[in-house]
C-alpha cells in the first residue's frame, strides 16, 4: 500500500462519523492501539519538543525503510501518532519527504485541534522527517540499520 493509499483509507474511515466527538473517540480507540515504543526508548533523547504532552518517537532504519514506534502520556497524543505512523512507517526515507501528507486537512483534524495539540502535530511530522533526512543523506551503500538511539 502507498503512502496515498494509506491517507485514503484513513479519510474513508474517519468518513464515517459525522459529529467530531465521534472523530474524537476514533483517535482515542487508535491511542489504544499503537504500536508501543520499547521502554529503553522511553528517554529524553526521544521526547518531542513542542508538544503539550510527552511524545516519544523512535525510528530505526532497515532494509532500506524507516520504521516508526511512539508513546505518549495523553492517549488523544497516542491516536495522532498512531495516525502518522500507519501513513509514514515502513517507508522508504524518500517515500516520507515527499509524502504531502493531504489527509490531516481532509479529515479535519488540523481545524480541530487547539493550538497547542497543532503544535505538537507539527513538531511530529518535523521529526518523523528530520529521521528520513539523516537516513537520506548517510551513504546507504555501507548501511544497513540506524537506530536513532545514543
Amino acid at each position: 500500500m502507498t503512502i496515498e493509499q494509506a491517507e485514503q483509507q484513513l479519510i474513508e474511515e474517519f468518513s464515517y462519523f459525522t459529529d467530531w466527538m465521534d472523530k474524537y473517540n476514533y483517535i482515542i480507540e487508535l491511542g489504544k492501539e499503537l504500536p508501543l515504543i520499547e521502554p529503553q526508548y522511553k528517554t529524553e533523547q526521544h521526547l518531542i519538543s513542542g508538544c503539550q504532552s510527552q511524545v516519544w518517537l523512535h525510528a530505526e532504519f532497515s532494509d532500506g525503510k524507516i520504521i516508526f514506534s511512539a508513546d505518549s502520556d495523553a492517549i488523544i497524543t497516542k491516536g495522532i501518532v498512531n495516525l502518522l505512523i500507519k501513513v509514514l512507517s515502513n517507508r522508504t526515507p524518500e517515500e516520507i519527504l515527499e509524502a504531502k501528507l493531504d489527509f490531516i486537512d481532509a479529515i479535519g483534524l488540523r481545524a480541530h485541534l487547539s493550538p497547542t495539540r497543532s503544535n505538537g502535530l507539527n513538531s511530529m511530522l518535523k521529526q518523523m522527517k528530520i529521521y528520513a533526512t539523516v537516513v537520506k543523506s548517510a551513504d546507504l551503500h555501507k548501511l544497513t540499520q540506524i537506530n536513532f538511539s545514543a
